[in-house]
């Protein structure tokens, strides 16, 4: 009797211990298994990655390191490069014709940027009346169109509309204000907000159609309720509309002022940066100083002043118009 009593606590005591080890052993498997089962995803999501990302680097951040490096040098680009430090960048800062370039650079945010969104949230607004009408197809059709007319081409197009005997002169002698005509590109006065307005042209359909987006994903309810509250078209678009479309504003202003600071094709076509340096912009001053003056140390810091007054502007507009 007491072996057998020995035996069966011996038993009992066994099989609890062997079910308390396999309970706590199974789940720990199975955790193991999806760890190493995440961890190949994981890296077959870098594997598919890895050939854009290996063309992003060759492409884009080599020639910005490269940018960078060249920016301490005296450098023309074929023989010996020497040593400057920060001297490249106190030119962009003291040389006249390169800080106006970023003083101009500055002043068409208000025709690539500033206008567009405006005009923008206007035909928006508008051209939510009549959506479903042939004439909403139609506007926004037109609207839309100098997006897939490249810069250079509008440039070009503009060079004539501009012209002495251009359309845009032959409609103010049309409606009585030829006294004021002249040829916009070549004014030392107007030419700089002549070739804003070209700006404003090219960005006003991107900006209508990204806002009517917007607009087309407010629920309907808050304007009836608006309206069912007394509150007029000015009210709604305050209260209603504006609130509704910080993401779309916020990309519109982020893509426009980006365009803005980095404009090139539009005013090298159209002006290359004249009368005298009139419309000398960023971009314009990089070529000229890379391919026609051979500085390609002055080219690469006035390059990386740009890259870093863009993101010194984009990063806490990025942060106002988060949604909250």
């Amino acid at each position: 009797m007491t072996a057998m009593d020995g035996s069966s606590r011996a038993r009992t005591q066994t099989v609890p211990a062997n079910r308390v080890g396999t309970g706590a052993t199974v789940p720990t498997r199975r955790r193991t298994a999806r760890s190493a089962r995440s961890a190949r995803r994981r890296w077959a999501g870098w594997l598919f990655a890895l050939p854009a990302l290996a063309f992003y680097g060759m492409f884009n951040l080599r020639p910005v390191l490269a940018s960078l490096q060249y920016s301490f040098y005296s450098w023309d680009g074929i023989g010996a490069s020497t040593w400057v430090g920060l001297a490249n960048y106190r030119g962009v800062f003291t040389e006249p014709q390169l800080l106006s370039s970023l003083v101009h650079a500055f002043y068409l945010i208000i025709f690539y940027s500033v206008l567009p969104v405006t005009f923008g949230l206007v035909a928006a607004s508008v051209m939510r009346q009549i959506e479903g009408k042939f004439t909403g197809a139609l506007a926004r059709t037109v609207l839309f169109l100098p997006q897939i007319i490249p810069g250079a081409a509008a440039g070009v197009a503009w060079i004539w509309m501009y012209s002495q005997d251009g359309a845009v002169n032959q409609i103010l002698r049309a409606i009585g204000l030829g006294s004021i005509t002249r040829p916009w590109l070549g004014d030392f006065t107007w030419s700089l907000t002549a070739v804003g307005f070209i700006g404003t042209w090219l960005s006003t359909g991107f900006c209508t159609l990204l806002l009517m987006s917007g607009i087309g994903k407010i629920d309907a309810a808050l304007y009836e309720a608006a309206r069912l509250d007394g509150a007029g078209a000015i009210a709604q678009f305050r209260h209603v509309t504006l609130p509704g479309l910080r993401n779309e504003l916020g990309v519109c202003v982020t893509v426009t002022i980006i365009a803005a600071l980095a404009s090139f094709d539009v005013v090298y076509l159209a002006t290359q940066g004249g009368p005298g340096t009139q419309t000398l912009v960023p971009g314009v001053a990089v070529y000229n100083l890379a391919f026609n003056d051979s500085r390609i140390g002055a080219a690469s810091a006035l390059a990386i002043v740009l890259a870093v007054i863009v993101i010194a502007v984009i990063g806490p507009l990025q942060r106002l118009f988060r949604e909250r």
